[in-house]
């Protein structure tokens, strides 16, 4: 039985994987804070594709997290060959006007949970000598620094750090690959507070949470490490690459999305 962890699987991007992955036969554990969701969710996804569904709710602010999850993974004696670190957090208000807690919880959700769960699962992904990790990084991982968001900071991180793992893994049979989505149509603006700005935005830049999934589960059995979903995605992201750092600070002090 092939297993399949998904982090913030609730919603948006979480549940196009668990939709996705569960159509490809995999078993699945998804996780998130909202209990009720994920009951649902689990039910309808082993109704519909007849595969196992195990929800387990966890709060990755929580430091302790990760280890829990390790935790009741062994006690199931599940060993997934597929992880999606998926699970987002973001704030809108500048970095000296918000408590150093909610720093800490974005750092938490989205930099050290992600690196503490390859840790822990990648080793026995690489003594079975296969295996696959998605690590949801941004399109905003190439695009100039916002005044005082560590969004695109902690995405930077996520690109980086899994073409780093890609590299360490990819010869014992493990592939790892950062998915860097841009403008996807999920709940993630509305708990934004940003979602009126971004219904602005021209339809060609936006992309599904399922063309996200789809484009991930494809990359990362391509063995691709990087997978920008979008052909104007691909194209901002190689712009921007390009881009003088100087210019590249003016933008984004410009930036107000």
């Amino acid at each position: 039985m092939t297993h399949a962890l998904i982090t913030g699987a609730s919603a948006g991007i979480g549940e196009a994987f668990a939709r996705l992955l569960a159509q490809q036969g995999y078993s699945l554990v998804i996780v998130a804070r909202r209990q009720e969701r994920l009951r649902e969710l689990a039910g309808e996804l082993e109704h519909q594709s007849g595969v196992s569904v195990t929800a387990l709710t966890a709060d990755l602010a929580d430091p302790n997290a990760p280890a829990e999850l390790t935790r009741q993974l062994d006690e199931r004696d599940i060993r997934p060959e597929l992880l999606v670190n998926n699970a987002g957090f973001s704030i809108r208000e500048g970095f000296l006007e918000s408590d150093w807690s909610t720093h800490a919880r974005e750092i938490q959700v989205m930099m050290t949970a992600v690196t503490e769960l390859c840790h822990r699962l990648a080793p026995a992904m690489r003594e079975q000598g296969r295996g696959h990790i998605i690590n949801v990084s941004s399109l905003a991982a190439f695009a100039p620094a916002a005044p005082g968001l560590l969004y695109t900071g902690i995405k930077s991180y996520v690109l980086h750090f899994s073409q780093a793992l890609d590299m360490e893994l990819k010869p014992h049979g493990v592939h790892v690959t950062a998915l860097c989505p841009g403008f996807t149509w999920s709940e993630f603006h509305d708990v934004m507070g940003n979602r009126e700005r971004m219904n602005r935005l021209p339809g060609l830049l936006w992309t599904t949470a399922e063309e996200v999934a789809e484009a991930g589960y494809n990359a990362v059995r391509a063995g691709k490490p990087v997978s920008v979903p979008g052909r104007v995605n691909r194209l901002l992201a190689g712009v921007s690459r390009w881009t003088p750092e100087a210019l590249r600070y003016q933008l984004g002090r410009r930036a107000d999305l």
